[in-house]
């Protein structure tokens, strides 16, 4: 069995009756319009997360956090953030990187009502990150574990998209940081998942403009500029 059929294959959760009407409600809520989402006016939800570790396969999930933007304001009053309640809280020195301390984690909101918020404060609207992969992962790991189901939706990866829009960074640029540094945005709190959420959408704001000076104005074109991206990374590699 393969790692993502380990990670996400079928689970039975039995949901309280509250939970299940939240959950149905969610899955009832009308699609967006797909790849041909609007860049400019359409809404997007930057996300960010605080685990226990960066091993996808045995590190939990400790905290989501978002804010919602489109491609020419960041929306200020569309923010979600939540501590998933851990059973024991995480190492010394994951403390001292994300900052939650051991009480906030064991005193936590209930996994079940915490992905359920972030489902309901994300719609069905594109979801955004940097370095999407692992936020996807244990986002979604998490709604199989507690919710029961694969959670399908669309993610843009700004990790791929900003070097695909200036490719004259894109030999020396890696991390969030050097894209923040190189454009003078500030991160009140690294590796806090709010603060690291509002830097994204930050850069997300330039990303999405400079696409727009391209040509490229919907949610299609942005995905195609992370594809191009991936396969040039790939094969330089």
């Amino acid at each position: 069995m393969s790692l993502l059929s380990r990670l996400f294959g079928r689970n039975q959760v039995a949901l309280d009756e509250a939970a299940a009407q939240r959950l149905a409600a969610w899955r009832a809520l009308p699609e967006t319009k797909g790849r041909r989402h609007d860049a400019s006016t359409g809404r997007f939800v930057v996300v960010d997360v605080e685990t226990t570790g960066l091993n996808l396969a045995k590190d939990r999930l400790i905290s989501i956090a978002a804010i919602a933007m489109t491609g020419r304001q960041i929306l200020l009053g569309e923010t979600y953030e939540t501590i998933l309640k851990q059973d024991a809280a995480s190492a010394k020195e994951n403390i001292l990187l994300h900052g939650i301390g051991g009480t906030a984690q064991v005193e936590g909101e209930s996994p079940v009502d915490a992905l359920l918020g972030f489902l309901e404060f994300v719609g069905k609207d594109p979801l955004v990150a940097y370095h999407a992969a692992f936020d996807e992962g244990m986002i979604r790991k998490a709604i199989q574990q507690y919710l029961g189901f694969k959670l399908q939706h669309r993610w843009l990866d700004l990790a791929f998209v900003a070097p695909g829009l200036y490719p004259e960074l894109a030999s020396r640029f890696r991390a969030l940081d050097d894209w923040t540094g190189y454009f003078d945005i500030p991160n009140y709190a690294r590796h806090n998942a709010m603060a690291d959420s509002l830097a994204t959408a930050q850069l997300g704001l330039i990303v999405f403009g400079r696409a727009r000076q391209r040509g490229v104005c919907d949610l299609q074109g942005l995905q195609d500029l992370d594809h191009v991206q991936r396969m040039r990374q790939h094969y330089r590699a």
